[in-house]
Order: structure tokens, then sequence, then C-alpha cells
């Protein structure tokens, strides 16, 4: 029986065996098939996604920095949480609101050097709390 075996390089080389070494030789072949065919049955490599055109966004070099920012507004919505309520609504019109200091003082009925007076007491408070 002739086997038949080609390297890497592209180099094919056959040899002359015995008829039972060649038998053998055949089903450990088809074992290995067989058996890297049910692997990756189960299996999605993402090279063959990326072959197929699937991407993949690369947040490697994020995560570190991504864990600090979540890390960071939890200890925030911590501190933001031990305010007063009207403290809590001040900080609300000011950051999501995003209303400026005029129009707060005026639906407040106080002037505008009273809301920065009480920003400042809040910024206070707040790094008090994230020390």
């Amino acid at each position: 029986m002739h086997i038949k075996y080609q390297f890497l390089t592209g180099e094919t080389v056959e040899i002359d065996v015995p008829d039972h070494i060649g038998e053998v030789s055949i089903a450990i072949e088809r074992d290995m098939l067989n058996s890297n065919r049910r692997e990756t049955r189960r299996h999605n490599s993402l090279s063959r996604m990326e072959e197929a055109g699937c991407q993949f966004a690369d947040a490697s070099g994020n995560v570190a920095e991504l864990l600090l920012k979540n890390e960071n507004n939890r200890r925030l919505f911590d501190a933001v949480r031990h305010l007063l309520p009207q403290q809590q609504a001040l900080i609300w019109q000011v950051f999501y609101e995003e209303k400026s200091l005029a129009a707060i003082a005026r639906e407040s009925g106080v002037t505008e050097g009273a809301v920065r007076h009480r920003l400042s007491k809040i910024y206070k408070r707040l790094q008090s709390f994230l020390k």
C-alpha cells in the first residue's frame, strides 16, 4: 500500500508500507477527522467568523478604564443618595435637565448667587463622601 504525506512546505513524499500498517494509518486518520468534526461542530471559531465577514469590537484596551469609570460612577451615586432631597433635586436640574443657574434661581425665587452657594455646599458634601 502507498501512503502519501504532504508537508507544510509543499513537499510531497509517497512511501510503500505493508497493508496492515496502511489500514491502521487510514483508521487513525479517519478517527482524527471524525473527532475534529465533532469538536468543531459545536463551536464557532472566531477566526472562521471573521473570515465569514463578522466583525467584533476590540475592547481590550479600554477594559481597565471602563471598570474604573463604573466604580467611580457607583461611588458617586452612593454619595448622591446621602444628600438631602432638595439637594438631589438641584443636582438633577443642573446635570440631567441641564438648566442654567439663572433659570433655577428664577423658578426657586432666589438669586443666582444663592443657587451657586447651594451647589458649592453640595460639592463639598459629595467630596467628603467620596474620600
